[in-house]
């Protein structure tokens, strides 16, 4: 007896509808899946984004562990460390590890500024300075943190903007576009060094540190938020009473709200930026002896969270 087949075109829809529903099934199955992975990241990465953090020297000369300790239990997400021996600071290389082991998030390292002014003077210093920038691009690389603040210049009468220091800046942008790592330039006493470097250099990599005590002190006529708000990768907020002519102190990094800066005016300019990155302190007390780290901290903390609470109001 002659077995029975299909013709030849209905075997072919009979493979193509297999197909079909076999492919709808797993495109569905995989759809759900990939739907559901990327909104436990997006979820998870909501619950761990730091919010708030502050700069791991906050006045007070103890141990770096100790240090970290007290702004975890403070309620902090997260620090900002100096990337060097100054500020009681030698065991600096061990601070990561120390950071994340009690789940404290490194935001970013404070790069020296000693000498700084050699990145615009033609001598062996300032190539040895480049070196350096280069050195602690790596170091940020190899201790996986993303971001690393720069200053440009030093005191009121810096050298003159040169196209040697232009160079040497984009050499350190370069190497940072090649291991992924931001650099932010923090505006400082001359702000014509942070725009020569941001209008010159465009690089995903190359972005602003904005400072609002420097800022309010010394460069209030210059809207520095506006002009570079979108190219925002850190902040360091602290207060101070202004300019005040011959004092020379005027830099002062009160906690928020204990000088006269307008922070509504500031935090709604940096939520108009598009910023996303944490509400960060950089306040030291200079008084220490007047109250303990823990008391400091925890001010610190609200202070941070009653601007964080003027930047999400005005988002």
């Amino acid at each position: 007896m002659k077995k029975k087949t299909l013709p030849r075109e209905a075997g072919v829809m009979l493979h193509l509808s297999i197909l079909f529903h076999s492919t709808t099934i797993f495109g569905a199955m995989a759809f759900i899946f990939s739907y559901n992975t990327i909104k436990g990241i997006q979820a998870s990465y909501e619950r761990r984004y730091p919010v708030v953090t502050t700069f791991a020297y906050f006045g007070y000369e103890l141990p770096m562990k100790k240090r970290l300790d007290l702004i975890k239990q403070a309620g902090f997400d997260g620090a900002m460390l100096w990337w060097s021996d100054d500020f009681a600071n030698a065991d600096y290389r061990s601070a990561p590890a120390m950071a994340r082991k009690i789940g404290l998030y490194v935001e970013n390292i404070h790069t020296p500024f000693d000498h700084i002014n050699n990145l615009w003077f033609d001598n062996l210093d300032g190539n040895t300075l480049t070196n350096n920038f280069l050195r602690m691009i790596d170091d940020c690389a190899e201790y996986d943190i993303p971001t690393m603040v720069v200053h440009l210049s030093s005191g009121d009468n810096p050298p003159p903007l040169n196209r040697l220091g232009l160079e040497r800046i984009k050499r350190i942008v370069e190497k940072a576009e090649e291991r992924n790592i931001n650099i932010a330039f923090e505006n400082l006493r001359r702000h014509e060094y942070l725009e020569y470097i941001l209008d010159n250099i465009v690089s995903p990599r190359a972005g602003f540190c904005y400072d609002s005590g420097h800022q309010h002190c010394r460069t209030l006529h210059v809207d520095l938020l506006s002009l570079y708000g979108p190219r925002l990768m850190a902040l360091h907020l602290h207060d101070n009473d202004g300019y005040i002519s011959g004092a020379g102190a005027e830099d002062q990094h009160h906690l928020p709200f204990e000088g006269t800066i307008d922070w509504a005016v500031v935090m709604g300019k940096i939520a108009q930026s598009g910023y996303t990155g944490p509400v960060a302190l950089e306040a030291v007390n200079k008084r220490p002896e007047d109250m303990p780290p823990e008391v400091f901290l925890q001010l610190a903390y609200e202070r941070a969270k009653k601007l964080e609470d003027l930047l999400h109001r005005e988002i």
